[in-house]
């Protein structure tokens, strides 16, 4: 089974879009501040889908929920692929958020279960950043072909019809999972059964202190990065006008050639990150230790991007995002570690929909808001709101410890 997870997010990154996404909606004409309605949009609709989704996951099946999730990226594949409307990317977006609401939490909470199967629960940080490795792994491979496709075509709207038959194998990959992967409800509850498992995991976070800062910082982690992390893609527009070579190309190549190259790069330290996440736990002496590591590595990386970005000094802002990109690798496995670590075993899959809705929820307030900030005093905005907001949690998270103590 480890290697049809692997598979699973091996097919799942093949996001031959990811490098350029940002560069399509300028390239038709969007403000950030437009960008930034869309993706409130998509986090919107991934919000208000989350937990159901995981509540029906628990009770109904996680296969059918993984299916539903892949179906819902294809529709949203094609809708990409020919629009040229701004209202019909809004389509787009609700069909792409219907694909993460479904997906996300259910696949790991699957991971789980087989592990609990097993009894190999202890080794949950270290094989979730196994898995997750192969992902980048998808991820590296598709940056490259992306590029290749775009070099091909000329445009970038057509590469989102070149994901749908990695996912239409996947689709096959997750119907065939074993049964008793589905959850410990399948089959014995209604859809009222479902919702009840939805509000008792509500209640439950906001009451438990434990989850309910986790939550938090969820929010202020991963949730900007999940924002800010496409800006490098106008600062790679904007670099590759000062590199004769790449500026010279014909059209969109340039910025093709030079985006495929970062993400590629970007995979590759994904790869790494996700595969010594558990080592940085070790080495800190325990999850909380090496949390408090990274975010006073997230608020130096965001803190430094203020002066480049005002100097234009683009290749420096190049390499603290990837390095954002390294820290945010390292952090992930551990961060569902420690929600699985609070979290009822009968309802991980709706705890873990609940981490990934807190993400959803920042990037929602988030997306337009920045996108504001950066259409009227420029991309500095960037790191000048990163940083206020790791400064905000470290410090919430030095008051809880004195609290404790």
């Amino acid at each position: 089974m480890l290697g049809r997870f692997s598979l699973y997010g091996f097919l799942k990154n093949q996001k031959y879009y990811e490098p350029f996404l940002l560069l399509v909606f300028l390239e038709k004409g969007l403000s950030f501040f437009q960008i930034g309605l869309l993706i409130a949009f998509r986090e919107l609709a991934v919000t208000l889908m989350e937990i159901p989704s995981g509540a029906l996951a628990d009770s109904h099946g996680r296969r059918l929920c993984m299916a539903g999730s892949m179906a819902g990226y294809i529709v949203s594949f094609i809708v990409f692929g020919f629009s040229s409307s701004f209202f019909l990317l809004f389509l787009a977006m609700f069909f792409f958020a219907v694909g993460d609401a479904f997906r996300t939490g259910t696949h790991k909470a699957m991971i789980f279960k087989w592990l609990e199967n097993n009894g190999r629960l202890r080794e949950k940080t270290r094989i979730y950043g196994v898995t997750r490795s192969w992902s980048k792994t998808g991820t590296a491979l598709s940056s490259i072909i992306a590029a290749a496709l775009v070099w091909r075509t000329g445009t970038f709207s057509t590469v989102f019809l070149f994901c749908i038959p990695p996912y239409l194998i996947n689709l096959v990959n997750l119907l065939t999972y074993p049964k008793d992967l589905e959850g410990e409800y399948h089959g014995r509850k209604s859809l009222r059964d479902s919702i009840g498992i939805m509000k008792s995991a509500v209640a439950e976070a906001v009451r438990f202190r434990p989850l309910r800062n986790l939550m938090v910082e969820t929010m202020g982690f991963q949730g900007v990065h999940k924002v800010t992390g496409d800006y490098i893609q106008p600062v790679i527009k904007t670099m590759v006008i000062s590199i004769p070579l790449l500026a010279g190309l014909q059209g969109d190549r340039g910025s093709a050639t030079l985006a495929g190259g970062v993400y590629f790069l970007l995979a590759l330290l994904g790869i790494f990150g996700s595969r010594f996440s558990h080592r940085l736990v070790t080495c800190s002496g325990g999850e909380r230790g090496s949390a408090t590591f990274l975010w006073w590595v997230d608020l130096m990386c965001y803190a430094a991007l203020i002066p480049m970005l005002i100097a234009g000094w683009y290749i420096g802002a190049i390499v603290v995002f990837v390095l954002l990109e390294l820290i945010q690798n390292l952090w992930r496995p551990m961060q569902v570690s420690r929600f699985d670590h609070v979290s009822p075993g009968n309802r991980r899959a709706t705890v873990l929909s609940i981490e990934s809705q807190a993400k959803s929820l920042s990037a929602m307030i988030y997306a337009p808001v920045l996108g504001l900030l950066v259409d009227r005093f420029g991309l500095w905005t960037l790191g000048a709101s990163g940083a206020v907001i790791a400064l905000l949690v470290l410090t919430m998270r030095n008051k809880e410890f004195r609290a404790i103590h």
